[in-house]
């Protein structure tokens, strides 16, 4: 199920010989998901043939980690005072901990992870 896109998105895509730009605002919609094979992302923009576009990702579990590592990594490159981002990212990776959370007791195992992470806080 599609969403309307709350802000802006920008993607570029690079060949040799060819350069693909195309950004998704708020007339846009988008669609984020799990998988059985990692996390799925997709943008759309609706309109006439020659403005529509869209534009699909799909990251492996593995991948999409290490990523969100280094976002973590790079945190301190938005400025203190900008509390609305800062709080927008931080609840919502708040709500992914929470779901990947329950998920894992919900079945009486716990993972790993979890349980490292538990333990340093």
């Amino acid at each position: 199920m599609t969403k309307p896109i709350p802000d802006k998105a920008e993607v570029a895509v690079e060949y040799p010989d060819k350069l693909y730009i195309g950004t998704f605002e708020q007339a846009s919609r988008f669609d984020a998901h799990l998988d059985e094979a990692g996390i799925s992302l997709s943008l759309h923009r609706p309109g006439p043939a020659d403005a529509r576009k869209s534009v699909r990702m799909h990251f492996h579990y593995a991948l999409f980690a290490e990523i969100l590592r280094d976002l973590a990594k790079t945190v301190s490159a938005l400025p203190l005072a900008d509390d609305a981002h800062r709080g927008a990212l931080r609840d919502a990776a708040k709500a992914l901990y929470a779901a990947l959370e329950s998920r894992s007791t919900d079945n009486g195992s716990k993972s790993p992870t979890a349980d490292k992470v538990r333990r340093s806080r």
